[in-house]
């Protein structure tokens, strides 16, 4: 079963400095039927105008994920990490017992455009850890593996068994997953357009899978999508 969540329905909030786009509910946004979907909690789509962003702020218990679209996203955090990020860059934050951080657009010229994620951790209070990795280079027409549970095939570790996919497509590309029994999947269209086992998303739009055994990605146009492998 596929439930399509469209991009237009997605709660939105506008702050100036911040466009923001949330296909779960979130801050002031709230609607009970769009929660989260099994540990995935939060997708945000965030865009921050030039020399603004999210000051120094806590976190606790929760894996974050950023992935950037365009732009510059400068990070900064208590653990004395600092990292300027690029398009195709993702980071991860296992705030664990607590954290402090920030995020900034590091340009003054350029918006950056990043998505937020948040994952649920399998266990409270662990250590705190960051992480960060390039796939501005990933390979288009496969699925790279960017987060998991054990940190496999150079992914980035997460304190959750959930396996986090990029599918780099240009039009006609194809790629394929198999579920395992049991398993769950969210698909979201970061940019472009793409079929999902025949039904069509764009950008923005996301969709739950439930009890399909295989799922398949075709690129319509020039497309980044991730897919969320989830228990």
């Amino acid at each position: 079963m596929m439930t399509i969540r469209p991009s237009q329905e997605r709660g939105h909030a506008n702050h100036g400095w911040l466009d923001t786009y949330h296909t779960f509910s979130f801050a002031d946004y709230y609607d009970p039927r769009h929660t989260g979907f099994r540990s995935l909690r939060v997708i945000n789509d965030d865009t921050v105008l030039p020399g603004s962003g999210f000051g120094i702020h806590p976190h606790r218990d929760m894996e974050i994920i950023s992935f950037v679209l365009s732009g510059a996203l400068q990070h900064r955090d208590s653990m004395g990490s600092e990292a300027v990020m690029k398009a195709g860059d993702v980071q991860r934050i296992s705030a664990g017992s607590g954290i402090l951080h920030s995020e900034f657009n590091a340009s003054q010229e350029e918006p950056v455009h990043f998505l937020q994620i948040w994952i649920l951790p399998d266990r409270q209070g662990a250590e705190p850890r960051y992480g960060e990795k390039s796939f501005a280079t990933a390979a288009s027409g496969r699925l790279s593996l960017i987060a998991s549970k054990t940190g496999r095939d150079d992914s980035l570790g997460i304190n959750q068994d959930a396996d986090v996919y990029l599918a780099k497509l240009n039009k006609h590309d194809a790629v394929s997953h198999e579920l395992r029994p049991a398993r769950h999947a969210w698909v979201h269209v970061a940019e472009g357009e793409v079929t999902l086992n025949g039904e069509t998303l764009r950008t923005g739009d996301g969709a739950a899978i439930t009890d399909e055994p295989k799922l398949r990605l075709t690129g319509i146009k020039p497309s980044q999508v991730l897919l969320f492998d989830l228990n």
